[in-house]
């Protein structure tokens, strides 16, 4: 059964589940500690993880993507990119029936990769203590695929911040690209692609380059991202296929 975000939303209101709570145990903890503590037991959504058997709230960053866009289906072959803790990567195998768990729908598949170990998860190949952006880790990709083309690509992958935000937006703009690349020598025709950024400059640049590859590109704040994150998607949908998107490059340039 998919998960939707928004029935669970008028679940927890009528449960009553969503009222606040207090932090305790704070003694000799940092500043920091204090106000991630705090912010964590007043987020419904890390609630809604924990009653779901989600491993991290972020699965609803995905949840009200694919609900909204419709990018992940059964049947699918889809890469996770940036996947621990692994609640992208449920959240993929729930919808692709990549555990084989939805009777009568075809069976999708899942790999995962991050730098990060992680634990499995059922229904999917995962790959952790690995860079996706070496080309050993996406050889490894490769050979896993064994030439099975992806229908979708996720990244969720974001760089270790350095507190300089020039920096940090340039690495993170960094891993996209390396991402896209990948999808676009790995992906079927009519693919999809979601990849997190930080809003910053380059953004419109990214969202200029998916376009000559992708029929359509939009820019995606859900509304699980914490308001104060400065974190933004970007959702390429229906990937031309290197040749369709060279020759309308051509043109357009001619």
């Amino acid at each position: 059964m998919s998960i939707s975000t928004k029935s669970f939303m008028r679940y927890f209101n009528t449960q009553n589940v969503l009222a606040k709570q207090i932090p305790r145990n704070l003694k000799g903890k940092s500043k920091s500690s204090q106000e991630w503590l705090t912010r964590q037991l007043a987020d419904p959504y890390v609630e809604k993880a924990k009653m779901m058997n989600l491993r991290c709230r972020s699965a609803f960053k995905l949840i009200e993507i694919d609900d909204r866009f419709k990018i992940l289906k059964p049947g699918d072959t889809v890469l996770d990119c940036g996947a621990a803790p692994g609640s992208w990567t449920q959240v993929a195998v729930n919808r692709t029936n990549a555990n084989g768990t939805k009777e009568g729908n075809k069976r999708g598949a899942v790999f995962s990769i991050d730098l990060l170990h992680f634990h499995a998860v059922p229904g999917a190949t995962t790959f952790g203590g690995m860079d996706f952006t070496t080309t050993s880790a996406q050889q490894r990709l490769r050979e896993a695929l064994a030439g099975r083309q992806v229908n979708c690509v996720l990244s969720d992958m974001a760089p270790n911040a350095t507190g300089v935000r020039m920096l940090d937006q340039e690495n993170i703009m960094s891993l996209c690209y390396s991402v896209l690349r990948f999808a676009l020598a790995m992906s079927a025709v009519n693919a999809n692609l979601v990849v997190k950024l930080w809003a910053n400059g380059d953004v419109a640049k990214l969202e200029k380059d998916l376009a000559r590859f992708y029929e359509y590109v939009k820019r995606v704040k859900p509304e699980s991202s914490r308001s104060d994150s400065a974190e933004i998607f970007l959702v390429a949908r229906q990937y031309k296929g290197l040749e369709i998107a060279s020759e309308t490059s051509t043109k357009e340039n001619s």
